[in-house]
């Protein structure tokens, strides 16, 4: 690889960092031919890009990114494979789904909304973090139900001035 070529993968992946705001860091290494194509495939369909980095190369554009990632340049060792994702938990939840069936990939380390995970450990904690959807679920959910409770009142008090007006009171 020349040094204007390695020079374009550093800018690209410069450019994936700045427009991912979760970023795993795991280790495929290991897994058979059957198995990666499944891992691929399981990717595309929870719309995660999976890619393959040299570590060199993705330390580089870590240095060259406004971002700060913290110990993640310390975990490029050995195979590291990098997951980008528009939802923080997805890569999390699909790392384990897929280790029901093999014991890889392993999570090397996690960038998600400025905070940064180092370690394998860390998998159950990434898998419990919601989704900006989660979260905006939870809250309607939760703005919704004393409107559910007046209503029921409203309509346990048979439709009558009075019931309705002892309903509430009671409430």
């Amino acid at each position: 690889m020349t040094r204007e070529e390695k020079a374009t993968v550093i800018e690209d992946l410069t450019a994936q960092l700045a427009d991912s705001a979760n970023i795993y860091l795991a280790d495929i290494s290991g897994l058979d031919a059957v198995a990666t194509s499944n891992l691929r495939r399981a990717c595309f369909k929870a719309n995660i890009k999976l890619a393959v980095v040299k570590n060199t190369l993705l330390a580089k554009a870590m240095e060259a990114s406004d971002k700060e990632f913290g110990e993640l340049p310390d975990v490029l060792k050995g195979n590291t494979s990098l997951m980008l994702s528009e939802t923080g938990n997805a890569p999390a939840k699909l790392i384990k789904n897929f280790r029901k069936k093999s014991d890889k990939p392993l999570l090397k380390g996690a960038f998600i909304e400025e905070a940064v995970y180092v370690g394998d450990e860390n998998l159950d904690s990434l898998v419990n973090i919601k989704s900006k959807e989660e979260v905006i679920g939870d809250i309607i959910g939760l703005l919704q139900s004393p409107a559910k409770n007046v209503i029921s009142g409203l309509k346990s008090g048979g439709g009558k001035l009075a019931g309705i007006l002892k309903t509430l009171s009671e409430k």
